[in-house]
């Protein structure tokens, strides 16, 4: 992963020359980093570790800086360490040396914050995991990820009044009901706990004037990010912002399609649309 400092392993921040609204926007699971010791470790293919990437949404969203938002990118993989999941969220089944646990349904899935598998339930690793690699793990690229996010956060609140985290992730086209109704987009706000209700909507309103169609909350809520750092009450707002992977990558070979380009193109108005929406400019003095 390089000779950088830990952060510069974690993510890399985009900033623009200055930020026009309080919008930020983070992808945190399309890191592709792997490090040499988690390739020696697993059995997987190269594009069979990749699965659970959201690959290519870093390229989706590098038009965010010339728009006038930051952009938070991650770049150790969330197949590495997961930074939608809770510290805590430790599974025994792959550390070693954890006992009296408490596990939900993602742990159990092999789904926690140091992942046991990959996409179609792959066991990523030969055996398990010490607790210090773990411990390790967490606190070389998750604490300082939402470090930043905190940061960024603070920062957008002081300067335009609120703070908005636009957290964009991809999903499986089979995660997705078929038939006429099937969403292109699905905005989580953990059922406005997360974010305030007009800024979900003003959210979807700029990916439908793009043509897109837009579900809330189903079948994706918001998960970790959005639980900690969405506090409305406070002027702090996360949206969790699902893109249907079939839309613009051929999801067998993790590859773009031919008219990626035209997608991004598409998604980049819908972003623009997002920081300049008045509403989300509200001065100190109304706070």
């Amino acid at each position: 992963m390089g000779q950088n400092g830990p952060k510069d392993q974690c993510f890399r921040l985009l900033l623009p020359e200055r930020a026009v609204s309080g919008v930020i926007f983070a992808s945190p699971h399309s890191g592709r980093d792997y490090p040499e010791a988690m390739l020696e470790a697993t059995n997987l293919s190269a594009r069979q570790i990749r699965s659970s990437e959201d690959a290519f949404v870093d390229r989706l969203l590098a038009v965010a800086p010339n728009l006038g938002a930051p952009l938070l990118l991650a770049r150790v993989p969330r197949a590495y360490v997961d930074f939608n999941r809770a510290a805590d969220e430790l599974d025994p089944a792959l550390i070693e040396g954890l006992r009296g646990v408490a596990m939900n349904a993602r742990v159990r899935a092999g789904l926690g914050v140091v992942p046991r598998v990959v996409s179609g339930a792959r066991a990523i690793y030969h055996g398990k995991l010490s607790l210090a690699e773990a411990d390790q793990r967490i606190a070389q690229f998750w604490r300082p990820w939402h470090q930043a996010v905190d940061v960024l956060m603070t920062q957008a609140q002081a300067d335009h009044g609120r703070a908005v985290l636009v957290d964009v992730h991809s999903m499986p086209s089979e995660a997705l009901d078929a038939g006429p109704a099937r969403p292109d987009i699905v905005l989580g706000d953990r059922f406005g706990a997360s974010c305030a209700p007009d800024v979900t909507e003003m959210v979807a309103q700029a990916f439908e004037a793009e043509g897109l169609r837009v579900a809330r909350n189903k079948p994706f809520a918001g998960a970790y990010i959005a639980q900690a750092h969405g506090r409305p009450y406070e002027g702090r707002h996360v949206v969790q912002v699902e893109i249907d992977r079939g839309l613009y990558m051929d999801e067998a070979k993790i590859r773009p399609r031919e008219d990626f380009d035209a997608f991004a193109a598409l998604i980049g108005r819908a972003m623009a649309r997002i920081i300049g929406t008045e509403e989300l400019r509200i001065p100190l003095a109304a706070q």
